[in-house]
Formats: C-alpha cells, sequence, structure tokens
C-alpha cells in the first residue's frame, strides 16, 4: 500500500531528526501504522540496529517492511516493556509516538471514526477490543457519557447532550452514525457544526480506545526503558494530549506539578531537548492540512 492512502506523517523530517539515530541504536515505533515513519527510520539505521514497530490495528500488517532490522509486534504500545522483555531488549537508545489517526481511519467508513460517511458506531483501533462507540452510548450513564464528552470533547453542553442521549435511547437504539448526528444537530450551530460534532468523535474515540491512559502507561514507561541519551519523541494533534506530554516532561508527573531538590533544581525524570514546542511550518500545512494541529515535543533523561 503506498503511505499517502494510508497516512502522511506530519513533521516527518523534524520528528526523524529528534530521535537523533545512531546507526546500530535499537528504536522504537509505538504507532508504526502506514510505516512512514519506520522507512525513515531504517533509512538511518545501519545493518546492527533494530526497529521495533507497534500496532494493535491489523490493518497495519499490509505495510510491514521485508526487512531483518525490523519487528512487527501487534499489541498496542501500552506492553512496550513486556514486549520489549520477551525479546530480550532491556535499553531503547528512541522512542517515537505519533498519536494521530491515520487518513486510513478516518476513510473507511465502516471503522466509524468519521462524521463525513454513514456506518457502525464502532471507533476501535483494535477490532478485538470488546467497547465500541455504540457500547458507549447506548450502556453508559447519563453521568459517565457526560464526563466523556466534557473532558474529552471539552464541550460546555456535555450535560445536556448526556441526557438527550439518554432520553433517546428509551426508546430507540444507537449503531449508526448519521442517526446519531441528528440526535446532536440541536445542540450546534451551522458555523460551527463541524468543529463541535469532531470533539464529539473525538471524545468517543478516546473513550473507546482508552487513549489517555495508555498514553500516560506509556510515558511512565518510557522513562524505564530509555537509555542513558535516548530520545523520547511525541506528536500530538489535540490540547487534551500534548498537556499530558508537556506536563510529564516538564516535572514527571501528568498534573504539572512541580517539585524542587533542595538546590531549586526540578526533579522530573526527563528534560526537554527542544524547550519551544515544534509545529508545522505553512508550505507543510498547504500540502498537509492535518500538519496544521501537530506539535513534536522531544525529550531525553535527565541526569
Amino acid at each position: 500500500m503506498d503511505e499517502p492512502l494510508y497516512h502522511v506523517p506530519a513533521l516527518l523530517t523534524e520528528t526523524i531528526d529528534g530521535l537523533n539515530i545512531k546507526p546500530d541504536g535499537v528504536y522504537v515505533d509505538c504507532t508504526f501504522g502506514g510505516g512512514g515513519h519506520a522507512r525513515e527510520m531504517l533509512k538511518r539505521l545501519g545493518n546492527n540496529g533494530k526497529l521495533i514497530g507497534f500496532d494493535q490495528d491489523e490493518d497495519a500488517f499490509g505495510n510491514i517492511p521485508q526487512d531483518e532490522r525490523f519487528i512487527f509486534v501487534h499489541s498496542n504500545f501500552k506492553y512496550l516493556k513486556n514486549f520489549l522483555q520477551f525479546h530480550r531488549i532491556e535499553k531503547v537508545d528512541g522512542i517515537l509516538a505519533d498519536l494521530g489517526v491515520s487518513f486510513h481511519h478516518f476513510d473507511e467508513a465502516e471503522r466509524g471514526f468519521s462524521f463525513r460517511y454513514d456506518g457502525e458506531l464502532d471507533m476501535r483501533m483494535n477490532k478485538k477490543s470488546g467497547l465500541t462507540a455504540a457500547k458507549v452510548l447506548n450502556t453508559y450513564s447519563e453521568e459517565q457519557l457526560a464526563d466523556v464528552f466534557y473532558l474529552y470533547g471539552e464541550l460546555h453542553n456535555a450535560r445536556k447532550i448526556a441526557r438527550t442521549i439518554v432520553n433517546y435511547r428509551a426508546d430507540n437504539k444507537f449503531d449508526r452514525i448519521f442517526p446519531f448526528i441528528e440526535v446532536l444537530k440541536p445542540f450546534f450551530g451551522r458555523e460551527k457544526e463541524k468543529k463541535d460534532m469532531a470533539r464529539v468523535f473525538q471524545a468517543l474515540r478516546i473513550e473507546v480506545n482508552r487513549e489517555m491512559e495508555v498514553l500516560k502507561s506509556l510515558l511512565k514507561q518510557c522513562v524505564e526503558v530509555l537509555s542513558e541519551d535516548g530520545r523520547l519523541v511525541v506528536l500530538t494533534y489535540h490540547s487534551l494530549e500534548d498537556r499530558l506530554v508537556k506536563n510529564f516532561i516538564r516535572s514527571g508527573n501528568f498534573e504539572g506539578k512541580l517539585e524542587k531538590d533542595f538546590f531549586g533544581n526540578v526533579i522530573a525524570p526527563l528534560k526537554a531537548v527542544n524547550n519551544k514546542v515544534i509545529i508545522a511550518g505553512d508550505e507543510e500545512v498547504a500540502a498537509n492540512p492535518r500538519a496544521r494541529s501537530a506539535k513534536l515535543r522531544i525529550a531525553t533523561l535527565n541526569h
């Protein structure tokens, strides 16, 4: 499969440069997807280098490079440490996580990631997972739904939306996208409808895939498996992800609470390589509009 049909990586050069790849190093691509990052990483690795690619989506199998230096792990990156131990790898020289959803997912109606198409309310990255968007809408309590839309979609009318969903499902079942959109339309004005609908779908996707919990787990594990001068490179696409990554790099916790030693130095396991977040330039945004929301953060262990 050609990469552009699957996913066009944002800030590709900056991301790979940020890993500071050693030819004989061991690296991890936590979000293999279309293999765009992996191919660039393999170009910079020598014969003794190694790259481990994680992806829980079965569709990623079609993108695996025929390269002896590459190991594909069909699993969620929250199991990073377990699979490194399985492959007898103690430390790695770089970890990349591109947290964006692939074009490929948005363009497949049956996956349910996009409100542009009518399909099942699915949204699972891992098709074997039991929790779907439909199950969330049909079984969560009003309070749980309100929390999902407020915390993950940052929607101020989250409680009213949740109440309407609960009232609707008393006589109906949520199973497809377009009927669900019709239920929500009264809440959104025409000028902001697409933006607010995107927030609703983002919130459901995050809940279905437990994205925030998985990200927290990854960041904690990175501290344990990175080599002394290893690099952590993370691409985020919305404020919730970016806040977690920024806070953890800055303070070692997800709330951003700074703890200092006797000399006033911040106690944190990581330190930022780029103190200012890296964003795409106008030329890249013009060629790849989704790059507009991409934010790149690079860190290494704090000694």
